[in-house]
């Protein structure tokens, strides 16, 4: 074969494919949600003068770049180059990392580093508003307990960046004197996370939700049967890496005091409390098992415990992490009311104490956050 006729072949191949691909961009039905990345696809930008050109005179790329996210995830056959290209990364290459992405001892983490202080900072002031605005002179039992993430265990020792964690709970306390320090970080190890997602397992935190009700002055959670979810568990980054991980395993609580459990949530599109279950089964088979525990992401959650041998109320500041050891804590009390600053204004906090009837006076509270949290607090409000 001649030159001339090589060359031939290899436009009219790359006209082939590219037209092709064009065709199904196009063409080919477009996903509603990215379940690896667990996201909706960005959508086609509108196309108009202002978003082409600024004021008729200049150029304005809005439009560009938002056509080029809406490209790449319409791309045909997305997930599957997504694979091959981290499987090329990871087993070709011998990348120690892809997209932020990392395995060590057989646990799937995401690099975060190093400590922003000025995150910390963040942190620290929506807790002093909070105390500050709702809590001063009402309560004197406020208590302050950090949750590592997985590079804690992972990071440094495998030779991965790691954050300065010692620095970012001496800072976090530092600023946060109103409350008492609660320190669980001996009590957990690697194998009490999952795999393949950034949560730990309920069914291994017995003894981190007894050490924190014993700091706060409560009685230690009674005996649990263990269940198991017969739906696999493929966590957060399990989408992020791209690669064909073995699922997780997820496992839930139950006795008798969890079973009678009054569970009230805030609906996503209102403010008024509609009834729910410590266990949301529809979640436990959805795009996220995860959230199966108190339903999720939700701004507020309170469980009432009707056969409480107390009357002392626990009020919980919390991040994901804390949707599966607030039922382990609301055994010990009348009722716990779980409350997501990620999701609702710091501010707001107070109009709605009557829709959801809790009170600062006297109660417990309990700041319990996640260190990725903390590394990215501009997420509270």
């Amino acid at each position: 074969m001649n030159t001339r006729i090589k060359n031939i072949v290899v436009c009219v191949s790359m006209a082939v494919i590219l037209f092709s691909l064009t065709a199904l961009c196009i063409f080919m039905p477009k996903d509603d949600f990215l379940d690896a990345e667990r996201r909706p696809p960005a959508s086609f930008p509108e196309v108009s003068l202002e978003s082409i050109m600024k004021d008729g005179v200049e150029y304005n790329d809005s439009f560009m770049s938002k056509f080029e996210k809406y490209a790449i995830d319409a791309f045909p056959f997305r997930d599957e180059f997504r694979t091959l290209k981290a499987i090329f990364s990871n087993y070709i290459m011998l990348q120690k990392e892809n997209n932020g992405i990392y395995f060590a001892d057989g646990y799937a983490s995401k690099l975060d580093y190093p400590l922003k202080d000025e995150m910390v900072d963040h942190a620290a002031s929506r807790f002093d508003y909070i105390y500050k605005t709702y809590l001063e002179g009402k309560t004197d039992n406020i208590y302050l307990s950090i949750i590592p993430d997985k590079n804690y265990f992972l990071a440094e020792q495998n030779g991965y960046p790691s954050a300065d964690y010692e620095k970012m709970i001496a800072d976090l306390r530092e600023k946060t004197d109103f409350a008492d320090y609660i320190d669980i970080f001996p009590l957990l190890t690697i194998d009490d996370y999952y795999k393949t997602d950034t949560h730990w397992k309920q069914e291994n935190i017995e003894d981190v939700a007894n050490a924190l009700l014993s700091g706060m002055g409560s009685e230690i959670t009674g005996e649990h049967t263990v269940n198991t979810l017969d739906n696999p568990f493929h966590g957060v980054y399990y989408g992020q890496s791209a690669l064909p991980l073995p699922p997780d395993t997820i496992k839930y609580l139950t006795n008798e005091a969890i079973d009678s459990f009054k569970v009230t949530i805030a609906h996503p599109t209102t403010s008024k409390p509609i009834e729910s279950t410590v266990y949301n089964m529809d979640k436990a088979y959805g795009k996220d098992p995860y959230e199966m525990y108190l339903s999720g992401a939700t701004p507020y959650v309170v469980i009432e415990n009707p056969n409480a041998t107390t009357d002392k109320e626990l009020i919980l500041f919390r991040d994901s992490f804390g949707s599966s050891i607030a039922p382990l804590l609301a055994e010990s009390y009348a009722k716990i009311t779980v409350i997501d600053i990620r999701y609702v204004p710091s501010n707001y906090l107070g109009n709605m104490a009557s829709v959801f009837g809790y009170d600062f006076e006297n109660a417990d509270v309990l700041f319990l956050y996640s260190t990725l949290v903390l590394n990215s607090s501009k997420i509270l409000n």
